[in-house]
């Protein structure tokens, strides 16, 4: 773990880059710890996702988005190494469009080769990337809050993205557009 640390930060970082985060540095920091069953290594992912910003504990300076961009980035980089068999992403599209969706998309599809990846998302460009589609809704009846998941499949997924894609009801343009997000991303 020594020996690698800094090939695993400069790899990480490579990926914030292309995960729209381009001036993000990434330091693991090992304290010596009294030896236990977990080993004697303390390990601290530190961060700055500014310039001139000293890197700082993650858990005290990113945002939800920014947490989950930089867990898919480490999980991009362990995705042949790490045996975790489902991951789950919610807020992954937050503060985030563009080239910067179709990045994150791409990775996400990426990491599904070999893991189970659920993704909470509202940017046609990551959802048209998913193998599989559900729509979850909530209504409310008699006062009480219900969720349904739908799942999504044919002409029903091309509306759902369209839907994303118009903020409403889809126009024939948005469905063509979702048709060809959907082509794209497969």
């Amino acid at each position: 773990r020594i020996a690698i640390v800094a090939q695993f930060e400069n790899a990480v970082c490579e990926q914030l880059r292309d995960l729209d985060m381009p001036k993000a540095t990434v330091v693991c920091r090992r304290d010596r710890v009294a030896l236990t069953a977990r080993g004697q290594d303390d390990i601290e992912f530190l961060i700055s996702v500014n310039p001139g910003e000293p890197p700082k504990p993650l858990v005290k300076i990113a945002s939800g988005g920014e947490l989950s961009r930089i867990m898919l980035a480490i999980k991009s980089v362990l995705a042949d190494k790490d045996s975790i068999p489902t991951l789950i992403f919610d807020e992954i599209d937050t503060g985030i469009s563009g080239h910067a969706a179709v990045q994150v998309g791409r990775r996400l599809k990426s990491i599904s080769d070999s893991a189970q990846v659920l993704c909470v998302t509202h940017l046609a460009p990551i959802a048209a990337m998913a193998n599989h589609h559900f729509r979850v809704e909530k209504t409310v009846d008699g006062g009480r809050t219900y969720t349904s998941v739908q799942p999504l499949n044919g002409e029903d997924r091309v509306k759902e993205i369209a839907r994303i894609l118009s903020g409403g009801s889809a126009s024939e343009t948005m469905l063509a557009s979702a048709r060809e997000l959907i082509d794209k991303g497969c």
